[in-house]
C-alpha cells in the first residue's frame, strides 16, 4: 500500500472561468470539461459543468462575465496525458435555437502558482455554400457530437473551422510529490513546501 501511494503524484486545479469576448453575440453560456490520459484519475471536484447565461454589460469592453468556479484534483503515475480544460460556448441564433458559438482548449499549467489563460475559440464550418445556407435556415449549425474531440486533435485536420472569440480563465495550480518521482516543475523544494504560493511564483503565469 505504501509503495503504491509513493508512486503517485497529485495535481489540484482551483480557479474560475472569468468570461468571454464574442463581439457579435450576446446571452451566452459556457460548458466545460477536463480531458486527461488513461493514467489519470480524478479524486475530487467536478470534471464538467455549465455556467449561467450572461449578457454584455454597459461598460465599453462589452465582455461577458461568468466568474464560474473550477475545482478538481487528479492523481497519476506519470505526466503523459496531462489534463486539458475544454470549453464550449453556446447561445441563441435569430430563431432562438441554441447553437455553438465556439470551442477551445488549453493544457492545465505545469508549474504551481497563479495563471491566466486566454483561450482562442473556433467553430466548425460547412464545406459547401448550400450546406451553410440550409444550416442557417434550419437552425442546425455544424458542431461536434463530443466537445472532447477538441483536445484530442485526431481528425481535426480534416475539419474546416473559423476562429471567433476568446474565453478567459484563471487557474491556481498545486502539485504534490512530483519531485519525489523525479519530475521537476521548475520550482525550488522550499516553494513546493509552502501551503500558499508566493507572488514570486506568479511570474510563471503567462
Amino acid at each position: 500500500m505504501a509503495s503504491s501511494s509513493s508512486s503517485v503524484f497529485l495535481l489540484t486545479v482551483n480557479g474560475q472561468i472569468e468570461g468571454a469576448n464574442f463581439p457579435e453575440y450576446d446571452n451566452l453560456y459556457c460548458k466545460y470539461c477536463f480531458v486527461y490520459g488513461h493514467d489519470w484519475v480524478p479524486t475530487s471536484g467536478l470534471e464538467e459543468g455549465i455556467t449561467q447565461i450572461t449578457c454584455k454589460g454597459s461598460q465599453t469592453s462589452h465582455r461577458l462575465i461568468w466568474n464560474f468556479p473550477l475545482e478538481a484534483t487528479f492523481k497519476s503515475t506519470n505526466p503523459f496525458g496531462w489534463p486539458q480544460l475544454v470549453v464550449s460556448v453556446y447561445g441563441p441564433d435569430v430563431f432562438s435555437n441554441d447553437v455553438v458559438r465556439g470551442y477551445g482548449a488549453t493544457h492545465i499549467p505545469f508549474t504551481p502558482g497563479q495563471h491566466s489563460r486566454s483561450i482562442p475559440m473556433f467553430v466548425p464550418e460547412p464545406t459547401w455554400r448550400l450546406q451553410k445556407f440550409t444550416s442557417w435556415l434550419l437552425g442546425r449549425r455544424p458542431e461536434y457530437t463530443d466537445p472532447k474531440v477538441v483536445a484530442q486533435g485526431e481528425g481535426r485536420e480534416v475539419t474546416r473551422v473559423r476562429s471567433q472569440g476568446f474565453v478567459t480563465v484563471s487557474l491556481h495550480i498545486m502539485t504534490k510529490d512530483m519531485k519525489k518521482l523525479g519530475y521537476d516543475t521548475g520550482l525550488s523544494s522550499a516553494a513546493n513546501a509552502q501551503p500558499s504560493w508566493s507572488t514570486e511564483e506568479q511570474t510563471h503565469a503567462s
